[in-house]
């Protein structure tokens, strides 16, 4: 291994450090998770000589970005559409090295009763649909819109929040039943932050992501992407390997993205999450619909449709039939304890506990925790990447010494 580490400008925090690897310099890395955390952490230690062995308990690599090609010849993505979108370049060069990409802007409908389908996020087209109006600039939608929100003294909830912005109707159609099915929870007892990042438009907008500048899926998959993450002489992965203590005496250190109450065999307490069992099906081609996501807004138990021929460069054969995956959120209990999204609530319960988790990974000698398990937040992907990159990099610098 060499003795020489150089940390390069812009790619990590600090930006620029240079020195040799001091004699208590970690030599062997064991991360648990081949996920999307595991994954850039393993690659950048190992470019700067660090032996680094990931396992994950599943049986594939990707975490929940993992896809693979249908008997139809269509890629699916197994946990439900992934779709890249940041505006951090940081990020978008990184990943660069690793795949190409092909530009895609993502849209939404939601389907409502009588099968008529509107724009997601909220816009004027969608305004017009619900209410039966029609609204011709922005400032008509906003005028309109004001008359149908309530005052909200505190914003504290995600009904606060919705209820002062767009008002009960819009947010009792699209929001509440989503929000049951999708939280287990109702809107008057979620964090208002849950809600925030959804975007309500005046004008003509159907983008998901119309803020992000760049939007785009890996060209041949997030699958081949990880393979390329990992595709390092000094980076080993085991499969179908679960965690265990015993293996970090094996090791000089652990990054972890298993959730950090399992762990701690849940000494202080459950950290709770939602999960989702993905229903996957054949259409024929001919009955398909041209979109690629479809929001239900029903009260029953399901939210949405992916459409996966729909998505570029997933079509490899145009057979008869396509795939089609209808999802069904559930507690991550009832689901093989299979965890995606962090449950939180307007009073901060359990990220307080998850802070005294947290204390005890602090006292630890040889451990870090990593990812949205290890660090109980809902994380996109752009958002993963660059945790991971800056995390790296100040773990390496702190076990550096200046060069002689």
């Amino acid at each position: 291994m060499s003795d020489e580490i150089l940390i390069h400008t812009g790619l990590f925090s600090p930006p620029l450090v240079a020195g040799r690897i001091s004699d208590k310099m970690m030599q062997t890395v064991l991360i648990v998770g081949a996920g999307l955390a595991g994954a850039v952490y393993a690659r950048v230690l190992a470019e700067y000589g660090l032996k680094v062995h990931v396992i994950d308990q599943r049986d594939h690599i990707a975490g929940n970005c993992y896809d693979y090609l249908d008997a139809t010849g269509v890629r699916v993505h197994k946990y439900g559409p992934h779709l890249f979108h940041t505006s951090n370049q940081r990020v978008v060069e990184w990943l660069s090295r690793f795949t190409d990409w092909i530009p895609y802007q993502h849209k939404v409908v939601a389907r409502m009763d009588g099968g008529q389908e509107v724009p997601l996020p909220v816009n004027r087209a969608t305004v017009n649909a619900v209410f039966g109006t029609d609204l011709k600039t922005s400032a008509d939608v906003m005028a309109f819109l004001k008359g149908k929100t309530e005052h909200r003294a505190q914003i504290r909830t995600a009904e606060d929040h919705l209820y002062a912005h767009i008002g009960p109707t819009l947010t009792n159609f699209f929001f509440r039943p989503y929000t049951r099915k999708m939280w287990g929870t109702d809107l008057q007892d979620m964090d208002a932050a849950v809600v925030r990042r959804l975007q309500i438009r005046m004008d003509d907008e159907d983008r998901y992501f119309p803020g992000d500048t760049f939007q785009a899926l890996p060209k041949d998959g997030y699958t081949a992407l990880f393979q390329r993450l990992f595709d390092h002489p000094e980076i080993t992965v085991e499969t179908g390997k679960p965690f265990e203590r015993k293996m970090l005496a094996d090791h000089d250190y652990c990054f972890s993205s298993m959730p950090i109450d399992a762990f701690y065999d849940y000494q202080l307490g459950e950290l709770p999450y939602r999960s989702i069992r993905f229903h996957t099906s054949r259409v024929a081609r001919a009955q398909a619909p041209r979109h690629v996501t479809i929001n239900y807004t029903d009260d029953g138990p399901f939210t949405r449709e992916t459409w996966w021929h729909n998505l570029p460069g997933h079509c490899r054969e145009e057979g008869q039939d396509v795939p089609v995956t209808v999802e069904e959120p559930c507690d991550y209990k009832d689901n093989g304890m299979e965890r995606y999204y962090p449950v939180k609530t307007h009073d901060g319960r359990y990220d307080k506990l998850y802070d005294r988790y947290k204390m005890m990974a602090d006292a630890e000698q040889n451990l870090s925790f990593i990812g949205r398990c290890g660090t109980y937040q809902y994380l996109d992907m752009h958002q993963v990447v660059n945790q991971s990159l800056t995390g790296a990099g100040k773990w390496l610098s702190l076990h550096m010494s200046n060069a002689a």
